[in-house]
């Protein structure tokens, strides 16, 4: 008996150790600051071009520390307070019902030369369903996280060009990650359904309609998320011709996903999924991770709600200029990976319950 009792101390003791030891690499997303629950649309282009003009003038007139350090122009973190009263607040997922038929959120770091490509494809496809049916409406909530060169001056240009005042830009003041934007984007929204979509334009957006039908059907009590999918790609040209080291760490980050992540989904980390309103508003508060795995908690949410998940093959193409690193990332996700699994096993992260449908 007193062995029994002994054995159970010393459980405990590791069970107490461990979990102290997760408390301390738990990520800890910072709240947004005001200008972040605000945006920008092309109306603010004049005052923004004149902010970089002022930016680069102090620039000029203070000695860089490199000759070779990147000189940042205007962006979240550095625009005036003069310029940050001008912003708009953006409405609440939670908070209101849907004005609009789709709202697609579009996170980007440093996308100034791939997004015109991604967003003329988005724009035309958009622009015809909204013809096709007057019925559809939508809007583009660009995620700016700290970019460094002219990403939110190009999105507000096309947006210029567009005379689209709903496409409207947020700008962090600092770094969040991908995960940090896609989850302030989605529960700062006006639509009924909510699609995230990579700035690199790698899926082909037209897909969205497969998405749609599937979600349509596949959804219960108003809730549902549809994943784009590129299982159907593996034993194609665009995966078979790829770096020996770049498909085994797909495929070992595959197996880890399985074993301490979800089940029944072959794709995960596709840039390209769609969410009822309600699902969103269940799924997005409940998230921690902000990293690149913040794909796998938000299919763990759902799937722990018992929100309805189908997985709808895409049309999928790899674009230069990725800003994963394939050695560092890969450990960095399965080490989050790791923690997203230990956190709900201890009970240490909780899920609100669901909310009804708006």
């Amino acid at each position: 008996m007193n062995a029994f009792f002994t054995h159970r101390q010393q459980c405990c003791h590791i069970t107490n150790n461990a979990v102290s030891i997760l408390y301390l690499l738990n990520p800890n997303p910072r709240a947004p600051t005001e200008s972040e629950k605000c945006y920008q649309d092309y109306t603010h282009l004049p005052s923004l071009i004149k902010e970089e003009q002022e930016y680069q003038k102090r620039l000029s007139a203070t000695p860089s520390p490199s000759s070779g350090t990147k000189k940042k122009i205007a962006g979240g973190s550095t625009l005036s307070e003069k310029y940050k009263s001008q912003l708009a607040q953006l409405p609440r997922t939670d908070d209101a019902k849907a004005t609009k038929t789709l709202s697609v959120v579009v996170p980007a770091y440093n996308e100034s030369e791939r997004l015109p490509i991604m967003m003329k494809e988005t724009l035309d496809f958009l622009k015809a369903k909204a013809t096709k049916d007057p019925s559809f409406t939508y809007e583009i909530l660009l995620i700016d996280d700290g970019s460094q060169d002219s990403t939110v001056r190009v999105a507000l240009e096309i947006a210029q060009a567009e005379a689209n005042k709903d496409i409207r830009v947020v700008s962090f003041e600092k770094n969040r990650g991908k995960g940090g934007a896609v989850i302030q984007g989605m529960q700062y929204t006006r639509g009924k359904y909510l699609l995230m979509v990579d700035a690199d334009g790698a899926t082909r957006f037209s897909d969205l309609d497969s998405l749609l039908e599937r979600l349509e059907q596949e959804k219960k009590n108003g809730l549902g998320v549809a994943v784009g999918s590129r299982a159907h790609l593996v034993k194609t040209d665009a995966v078979v011709k790829r770096s020996f080291i770049r498909n085994f760490l797909m495929y070992s980050f595959h197996k880890v996903v399985y074993i301490l992540g979800i089940r029944g989904i072959d794709d995960t980390q596709c840039g390209f999924k769609l969410f009822t309103r309600s699902a969103a508003q269940a799924i997005f508060p409940n998230m921690h991770v902000e990293g690149w795995v913040f794909d796998i908690e938000a299919l763990m949410i759902a799937q722990r709600l018992g929100i309805p998940i189908v997985e709808v093959p895409v049309t999928w193409q790899e674009i230069d200029g990725s800003k994963v690193s394939l050695m560092r990332d890969s450990i960095q996700m399965a080490i989050d990976l790791l923690i997203i699994r230990l956190n709900y096993i201890f009970g240490i992260w909780t899920i609100q319950p669901l909310k009804k449908e708006t």
